[in-house]
């Protein structure tokens, strides 16, 4: 299946527009920052071209690379590690060519021709219980976070002092 940078386009307004496709997609970028996938050479280098799919139990996304840029494999292993599906595709995206002499417009229009560029798409369907799991897992991680800040209000406590303050065994037990 060719794609058309239009669509790619028309994607990305959707994004902007729809909010919670956004979150959706924020989500299913969470997951794949939190399983370190980045790691691998070339995931950074994506650019969406289709989605969020949302469906009952899963949602995709389609990315492409530059022919010449696979994706590492490795990091699709680690998504399928967690119950994602990943699909490895050659494909193309139709590209207006750079305008450098009259033979590269289209007849009759000041437009430039339009050309197939190789490209590697990847589509990833995550299941939704996943994306959950990662997004309660940061929440309770932050929430955690504040709680501790949260305790020692003074600022100007030592580590010592808030080690004295901090309740033992024996006072936790009779709270």
């Amino acid at each position: 299946m060719q794609h058309d940078i239009i669509d790619v386009i028309k994607n990305l307004q959707t994004l902007s527009e729809n909010n919670n496709a956004f979150k959706v997609l924020k989500d299913f970028e969470r997951v794949i920052d939190e399983l370190d996938i980045y790691v691998f050479k070339n995931w950074e280098e994506g650019e969406l071209v289709k989605g969020p799919v949302v469906n009952r139990y899963t949602v995709s996304c389609t990315w492409m690379w530059d022919e010449k840029e696979m994706p590492d494999p490795k990091g699709a292993q680690r998504l399928s590690d967690y119950g994602c599906q990943v699909v490895y595709a050659k494909d193309h995206i139709m590209l207006p060519r750079k305008i450098k002499d009259p033979s590269d417009f289209r007849p009759g229009t000041k437009k430039g021709m339009i050309d197939a560029h190789p490209v590697w798409t990847v589509t990833i369907e995550m299941p939704k219980k996943l994306m959950q799991d990662i997004y309660i897992g940061k929440e309770n991680q932050e929430n955690n976070m504040m709680a501790e800040l949260m305790k020692y209000d003074n600022i100007g406590m030592t580590a010592d002092e808030a080690a004295q303050e901090a309740p033992t065994d024996d006072e936790s037990v009779q709270a």
